[in-house]
């Protein structure tokens, strides 16, 4: 597969992914765990078809320490028993905040107090904005038709 554009020669395209990209680095800043953060991208990049940052994902978190067991599990994460409750609950938090257009009031209320309870308002606030942030880059992949599998871990910096 070929990508409809090549998104890394568009002036257009670089310019407003690095914005995006600046702004993902504030939540490598945040206490919210890597791995949580991992899991959230992967998923919600599962949900979305987006090949590209499955693999990127994928690769990323396993590059990180994170074991391939837990990642193969993440689209099934309700029947897998290596997630905490706090992974649970990110993932629901990711899976709703994803499917938004499939539920009439996007995030239900029980998925965002279950996610209070396990993350404070700031780690909240990374988890809102990294959910949105993949949701971007998934959308304009999926768009481009970005092909997967090449990805080095780390090759974006």
């Amino acid at each position: 597969m070929t990508a409809r554009l090549d998104a890394f020669k568009s002036p257009t395209i670089m310019k407003t992914f690095k914005h995006i990209t600046a702004a993902t680095t504030v939540l490598k800043d945040s206490t919210l765990p890597a791995a949580t953060q991992e899991l959230v991208k992967l998923r919600a990049s599962q949900i979305n078809g987006c090949g590209f940052c499955t693999d990127m994902h994928f690769k990323d978190a396993v590059a990180a320490g994170e074991t391939p067991e837990r990642l193969n599990l993440v689209a099934a994460w309700r029947e897998a028993t290596v997630f905490t409750e706090a992974e649970r609950a990110a993932l629901e938090l990711a899976e709703q905040g994803t499917r938004i257009a499939d539920a009439a009031g996007g995030v239900t209320d029980e998925a965002w107090e279950n996610a209070a309870k396990h993350y404070d308002e700031e780690e909240l606030a990374a988890l809102v904005c990294g959910i949105a942030l993949i949701n971007t880059f998934n959308r304009a992949n999926v768009m481009l038709q970005m092909p997967a599998g090449d990805y080095q871990p780390g090759q974006f910096g």
